[in-house]
């Protein structure tokens, strides 16, 4: 899968991708930004220091870095991460909470 495009949805709570084949993946500003590939949170996830994202956090803008990637800022002030496109499509791929619950609730089977 190479993810192609990339925006804002549900008013910046989730970050829509596009891959080549037209599949399209939700991915949320909370995860975004725990999983954002700057220097800085690089370093705090490879030390284990891994922080909860702000109440009520949001994407304010997405901005295309060529044909790399995009930049993301978040309500918080948050803006230093460039996440490349197969970056975007390993964390389309990753498994989240939301696969395991049926209506909000785990799946018992």
């Amino acid at each position: 899968m190479h993810v192609v495009d990339a925006d804002m949805a549900d008013h910046g709570r989730e970050l829509v991708v596009v891959s080549d084949d037209g599949r399209r993946w939700a991915l949320s500003a909370s995860l975004l930004w725990a999983e954002c590939p700057s220097a800085q949170g690089r370093v705090r996830r490879a030390r284990g220091l891994h922080r909860n994202p702000p109440e009520n956090l949001v994407i304010t803008a997405v901005n295309p870095i060529g044909t790399y990637g995009v930049n993301i800022a978040f309500s918080d002030g948050h803006a230093r991460g460039i996440y490349p496109w197969p970056y975007l499509a390993s964390l389309a791929r990753k498994p989240q909470l939301e696969d395991f619950l049926i209506d909000g609730k785990p799946n018992a089977s």
